[in-house]
C-alpha cells in the first residue's frame, strides 16, 4: 500500500516567527488525520522554528534543498548531515525553480538525491516538462529520462525513502492546472520509469506526488487518480485553511 504524502513547499516565504505561528495554528486543524503524511518544507532559516513548533504534532518538517557534499568550501550551502541534526526528515530536490533559476541539472539532482538518502533523509525528487516540451510530444520520454537520471545509483533498499513529484512546469505558479487525467498520465510515466529501472514491485510501492497548482478546489479529484499518491503544494500550503482542506481530501 503506497503512502499518501501531502507536502507543502513554502519557497521563499514566511519568517521564523510566522513559521511558528502558522504551525501552531495548523496543528490542531490536522490532528488525527493519519491517512497521509503531512510535511512542510520550509526555508532553511525557518527550520529551527518549524521543528520546535511541530514537536508533539503529526506535522513533519522538510527542507527545500540540500548540497551533495558533506562539508567544504561551499559558501551558503547546507549539507544533509546539517539538516538531519536540525530535525529535518524530508528534502525537496530538483524543483523546477531550482532548475530554471539556479542552474540545477539532472546530474546535480542525482548527486543531491544520493547525499540525502545516504544521510537518512526522505527525498522528494521533482521532475517535469515545459509547455514547449509537452507540445512537441516529449512528455513521456522526458519524464522517464529525468526519473531514471535522478535515481541513478540509488540502492533498492533506499527506495522506501524516495518520493517522486511530477510537476509540469507549465502548471507551476501559473494558476493553470493539469487535468486530473494529465496528472495521472504524467505520474504513470514516472511509475513506468521506476518499473523499468527497479522492477514492478518497486514501482507499485513508491509514492508519486502531483505538484502543479494543486489546491483546495481540485485536490479531491486529483487524489482520486490511481497514480496520484499525494501532492507537493505551493501557494495553498501558505494558508492553514486551504492546506487543511487538501489534507482532508487525502483523508477522505
Amino acid at each position: 500500500m503506497r503512502r499518501t504524502v501531502i507536502a507543502g513547499n513554502w519557497k521563499m516565504n514566511m519568517t521564523p516567527k510566522k513559521t511558528a505561528e502558522f504551525i501552531k495554528a495548523l496543528a490542531p486543524m490536522v490532528s488525527g488525520k493519519d491517512k497521509c503524511d503531512i510535511v512542510l518544507c520550509v526555508p532553511a532559516i525557518d527550520i529551527p522554528a518549524a521543528v520546535e513548533a511541530a514537536k508533539g504534532t503529526n506535522i513533519k518538517i522538510g527542507a527545500e534543498n540540500v548540497h551533495f557534499k558533506a562539508s567544504g568550501a561551499y559558501t551558503g550551502e547546507i549539507s544533509a548531515e546539517m539538516l538531519v541534526e536540525a530535525g529535518v526528515e524530508y528534502v525537496v530536490i530538483g524543483h523546477s525553480e531550482r532548475r530554471q533559476y539556479f542552474g540545477e541539472t539532472d546530474k546535480t539532482v542525482n548527486l543531491r538525491t544520493l547525499a540525502a538518502l545516504e544521510a537518512g533523509l526522505k527525498a522528494i525528487v521533482c521532475v517535469g516538462e515545459t509547455l514547449e516540451e509537452r507540445e512537441l510530444g516529449y512528455t513521456e520520454t522526458l519524464l522517464k529520462y529525468q526519473t531514471k537520471m535522478a535515481l541513478t545509483n540509488v540502492k533498492e533498499e533506499q527506495l522506501k525513502n524516495v518520493i517522486v513529484a511530477y510537476e509540469p512546469v507549465w502548471a507551476i505558479g501559473t494558476g493553470v492546472t493539469a487535468t486530473a487525467e494529465q496528472a495521472d498520465e504524467g505520474n504513470g510515466f514516472v511509475r513506468a520509469a521506476i518499473a523499468e529501472a527497479f522492477g514492478n514491485d518497486a514501482a507499485e510501492s513508491i509514492t508519486v506526488q502531483y505538484g502543479g497548482s494543486m489546491n483546495d478546489g481540485n485536490a479531491a479529484e486529483l487524489l482520486s487518480k490511481v497514480n496520484v499518491d499525494g501532492g507537493l503544494i505551493g501557494g495553498a500550503s501558505l494558508k492553514t485553511d486551504k492546506f487543511t482542506a487538501i489534507v482532508d481530501a487525502a483523508n477522505a
